[in-house]
């Protein structure tokens, strides 16, 4: 796995066991929320983290987008899509997306990679 992919799994893994074992009732329902969110529903899973990557990049999350980035590729997206997609969230999000775009676009790269 590319070290890449590893840092950020690792770090989110080990804060979001930390967030969840203080127990706050809050934050355990966000979370709930944003599991269930993306499940299978009218629309498949695929689309539903295309959406999410979208949504992350107008909103410039690199965490979000790398999140939605990896499960996407977990669901058999390609690069194409993931582009179109980011080309969408460039335009609607404007020109302060382009760094964002071009850390996505390392973090897919670290993704084909981690499984060669």
């Amino acid at each position: 796995m590319s070290d890449l992919v590893k840092e950020f799994n690792d770090y989110r893994s080990k804060m979001n066991e930390k967030l969840l074992a203080d127990n706050n009732k809050v934050i355990k329902r966000i979370f709930n929320v944003d599991t269930n969110a993306y499940m299978e529903g009218a629309l498949d899973v695929k689309t539903k983290e295309l959406l999410g990557l979208v949504a992350s990049a107008v909103l410039r999350c690199d965490d979000c987008i790398k999140y939605h980035l990896e499960t996407a590729y977990k669901q058999g997206v390609t690069k194409e899509e993931i582009m179109e997609s980011m080309g969408i969230a460039t335009l609607v999000g404007g020109t302060i997306v382009i760094p964002h775009l071009r850390r996505a676009y390392e973090f897919w790269e670290a993704l084909e990679e981690s499984v060669q």
